[in-house]
């Protein structure tokens, strides 16, 4: 039981991963200190979709299911509804580079945003200015 709760777990953590990397330039564009975690996440999510190589959690997670005594994903609601999210049926080599060309391009338009709002931020938020004779 305790194997079958730590690969459930593992998919939660995959999901949030993966959230983190297709949409953490929203983050960004919020706060920018958090490009210091999603940039990493970004790149590897990137790295290994473009390269189609299997995240170390995918691993994890079957040798998990495999010692909770399971054959497959089959049963529970993480296993119905998460899973296809995170591994869709019929994924190709082509379509797994698309992805990553989607990626990454959301992304840099999402930086590109968030730039933006660093580099011109709105007057509003800086108040009237007044000058300096007026102030007394």
């Amino acid at each position: 039981m305790i194997y079958a709760i730590a690969a459930d777990a593992v998919v939660v953590v995959h999901l949030l991963f993966i959230l983190l990397a297709v949409l953490g330039g929203l983050l960004v564009i919020w706060r920018k200190v958090l490009a210091l975690l999603h940039l990493p996440a970004l790149i590897w999510a990137v790295w290994i979709v473009a390269t189609h190589g299997i995240c170390p959690l995918t691993p994890l997670e079957n040798s998990l299911r495999e010692l909770a005594g399971e054959a497959g994903y089959g049963g529970g609601f993480i296993a119905h509804y998460l899973i296809p999210l995170i591994y869709p049926p019929g994924l190709t080599a082509a379509g797994q580079t698309l992805l990553a060309g989607l990626l990454a391009g959301l992304n840099l338009l999402l930086y590109v945003i968030a730039w933006l709002k660093w580099r011109h931020p709105l007057a509003a938020s800086a108040g009237p200015k007044r000058p300096d004779s007026e102030i007394r």
